[in-house]
């Protein structure tokens, strides 16, 4: 028989891609997970990982086994959720993992409702990028991710996952005073991507899936943006820009808070330039009777945003 718990150890190796890596997400040992692997293979008798380069990858037979594995730890987690329904009932800790913004404007909100509606329930929150939430929820550091959409991130039907959209927020440019386009004149609409073609530009680093929107706007319009500056840090972004060091994209609740007297900050043209927001759990526990209350509150604290 499979054991389940080397089938969680099998995922994490085919997600992080090395033993080293895998056992740190696990909190095991690398010989603890290489000792589960090797029983793994026993069990199922073929070989389901091989070197590749300094790292190892999943063999033919891996990757069926670990398609079977999604489907199988996400029953898991469904029974793990009705067990505590029968049990317990709504009364423990979540921890829910999310970028800064995104605590603002749906976590922090929510802790309110959920006063109201569960206070049987406790939020542990982690401040962590908006490409970084979704793998702690994978790996088990956290119960819930507060993301936002990238390049790269699980695809939408992945089964190790479910999806709660939360909200999506346009991004606007922030020029300096002097640039060409900062005042606005009167009936004129958002400024086009494609005219700031040639401007020097201020962004996040690659990884940040802001910078990821930034990159697609700015091919949709036709060029790749020159790059100058780099900040995750929004309001360094911001200050770079009123001393003139360049143009930038940033999520309109970003600005919220930040000096903008010495900037102009303008509506762009580009329906890509969005932050798709969005919360995630493990496939089979949105019906936790911890994490269901949880989600609720999101949506509620999104709805109101949207309002």
């Amino acid at each position: 028989m499979i054991d389940a718990r080397r089938l969680r150890t099998l995922r994490a190796v085919a997600d992080h891609r090395t033993v080293t890596a895998a056992a740190a997400a696990l909190y095991l040992t690398p010989s603890a997970v290489s000792q589960q692997l090797a029983a793994l293979e026993q069990e199922t008798g073929h070989a389901l990982l091989a070197r590749d380069g300094r790292g190892v990858r999943l063999t033919a037979a891996g990757e069926i086994l670990v398609g079977h594995a999604d489907a199988v730890l996400a029953q898991l987690e469904r029974a793990e959720a009705d067990l505590a329904a029968y049990a317990t009932g709504a009364h423990g800790q979540v921890t829910v993992a999310a970028f800064a913004t995104g605590i603002t404007q749906v976590l922090a909100p929510a802790i309110g409702v959920l006063a109201d509606s569960a206070p049987g329930v406790r939020l542990k929150v982690l401040d962590a990028e908006g490409d970084a939430s979704v793998p702690m929820v994978l790996d088990g550091q956290a119960d819930l991710a507060v993301a936002v959409e990238y390049r790269g991130a699980p695809r939408a039907d992945d089964q190790r996952l479910v999806r709660f959209p939360l909200y999506a927020e346009p991004f606007e440019a922030v020029l300096p005073l002097h640039h060409r386009l900062a005042a606005a004149p009167a009936g004129a609409g958002p400024v086009a991507v494609a005219e700031l073609a040639a401007e020097p530009w201020i962004g996040p680093y690659p990884g940040n899936p802001c910078h990821d929107v930034v990159l697609l706007a700015c091919e949709h319009a036709g060029f790749a943006p020159q790059l100058v500056h780099s900040s995750d840090d929004f309001r360094a972004v911001v200050a770079l820009a009123s001393a003139g060091a360049g143009v930038a994209l940033v999520p309109r609740s970003a600005l919220s808070g930040v000096d903008l007297s010495r900037v102009a900050v303008r509506a762009v043209d580009s329906e890509l330039a969005t932050r798709k927001v969005f919360a995630a759990v493990r496939g089979g526990a949105e019906q936790h009777p911890l994490i269901r209350p949880v989600l609720d509150a999101l949506r509620a604290a999104a709805a109101q945003l949207a309002r």
